[in-house]
């Protein structure tokens, strides 16, 4: 369950919400080329944490649209704003490796 307000160690406060599937469509098609990747299933989730955030600080964050607009958010929230979201993603890489796994 993702908590709708997160305070990061350095004391930015981020608003965060779940995307629905409409956002995931909309993150699938921003990938491009990188859902035809080995590494898709990662590239996604790791993308799905970043565009949870709907708010740094107060200031309103937009759904990125492309690939760069979601590393440029990536890049805004660095690796403390990554650390905090993690706990509330943990277990969406290993539930898709498990995914692929079964595949194969």
């Amino acid at each position: 369950m993702l908590p709708k307000d997160l305070v990061l160690e350095d004391g930015r406060k981020l608003m965060l919400r779940e995307l629905d599937p409409a956002d995931m469509l909309d993150l699938i098609e921003a990938a491009g080329a990188a859902v035809n990747s080995p590494a898709a299933g990662a590239w996604l989730s790791y993308a799905e944490m970043i565009c949870s955030v709907t708010a740094i600080d107060g200031v309103p964050v937009q759904m990125p649209g492309t690939k760069d607009e979601i590393r440029d958010l990536a890049r805004r929230l660095g690796k403390g704003g990554l650390v905090g979201l993690q706990p509330f993603f943990e277990g969406v890489e290993d539930e898709e490796a498990l995914r692929v796994t079964a595949k194969n």
